[in-house]
């Protein structure tokens, strides 16, 4: 059997590297705010803290903007500044979200070893 086979779809080898850079960073974001969502759910964010969860969601909504989830993602309202609770469920929805792109475009049985790059 051909490696080829198992992959289910092609990304841009941008797109795999942009993933392997934000995706610890936003899990690490992620756990983060778990926390503080446990602790103070109705914690508000200050302004500098909803442009930093910002900038990191906006370079990873580029990676997901053909994806069929990215019009369930949303970016934080720097205006009307959230409590930890709302940006827990804003990146816990983009971790499955690139959790889903990560199984779409690996190659080999069960979601294998490597990227499935389209050829350029």
């Amino acid at each position: 059997m051909r490696r080829s086979q198992y992959s289910r779809g092609r990304t841009t080898r941008d797109k795999a590297e942009k993933y392997d850079n934000l995706m610890p960073l936003l899990q690490s974001m992620s756990r983060e705010f778990q926390e503080l969502s446990k602790k103070k759910p109705d914690g508000v964010l200050n302004k500098r803290k909803v442009e930093i969860v910002n900038r990191l969601l906006r370079d990873i909504h580029q990676i997901l903007n053909d994806e069929p989830t990215i019009e369930y993602l949303d970016l934080l309202d720097e205006d009307d500044l959230p409590q930890n609770s709302d940006v827990n469920l804003i990146l816990s929805q983009t971790v499955a979200a690139m959790a889903t792109f990560w199984g779409r475009y690996r190659e080999g049985p069960l979601g294998g070893e490597e990227w499935a790059i389209e050829k350029e």
